[in-house]
């Protein structure tokens, strides 16, 4: 797959900003860590002690996401686009910046996707999902997963699947956390 550069500044930019997507996703933990120093005075004290739990597992699933995104939604992707045509006339030219912006959302929005589980523990914890309303919209839920997986993969139904797997494995973990997260409210109000 050829790349090309049209522009004067453009690897240097395409090098910068890699430089910093690659930066957030390393420093993902140290902004988790803000973000909870940010949140810790408004919860009870022992909420504020799962505080390196979440962020040790919002990191890991973000990790995970992120390789995730970069070695098979990406790879998929670029397959896809690089070799799709409208017409024998028209040849695909990639140019770096639209290579590189593909692999970075790839990759950042599968890291984002993976905290999934993360969200609905909170969402579930202030009480506006429980774990009926998953399960009454799972296959909901799945037809979108599969429409997306058939939107971002070539079309073939082995590549669509790959993807489908795991974000539905996301989703029936996030039952289950929500389950248990509807399980400790309701000893909580017994022993109260």
């Amino acid at each position: 797959l050829p790349i090309q550069n049209r522009e004067m500044g453009g690897q240097f930019s395409m090098h910068m900003w890699t430089s910093i997507t690659v930066g957030f996703i390393f420093a993902f933990p140290f902004i988790l860590w803000e973000i909870w120093k940010f949140i810790s005075p408004a919860l009870y004290e022992k909420e504020r002690k799962y505080a390196v739990s979440f962020i040790i597992v919002s990191s890991f699933l973000f990790f995970v996401g992120v390789l995730f995104g970069y070695y098979l939604i990406a790879p998929l992707s670029v397959q896809f686009f690089a070799s799709y045509i409208v017409s024998p006339e028209i040849s695909n030219s990639i140019d770096i910046d639209s290579y590189i912006s593909l692999m970075k959302t790839s990759a950042i929005a599968s890291g984002l996707l993976f905290e999934l589980p993360i969200i609905i523990f909170f969402l579930t914890k202030i009480g506006l999902v429980t774990p009926e309303f998953l399960r009454k919209y799972r296959k909901y839920t799945l037809v979108i997963v599969l429409i997306v997986a058939a939107i971002i993969t070539p079309p073939d139904v082995l590549s669509q699947i790959i993807v489908t797997i795991p974000i539905m494995i996301l989703y029936e973990a996030s039952i289950l956390i929500s389950v248990l997260v509807v399980r400790s409210q309701e000893r909580e109000k017994l022993n109260a």
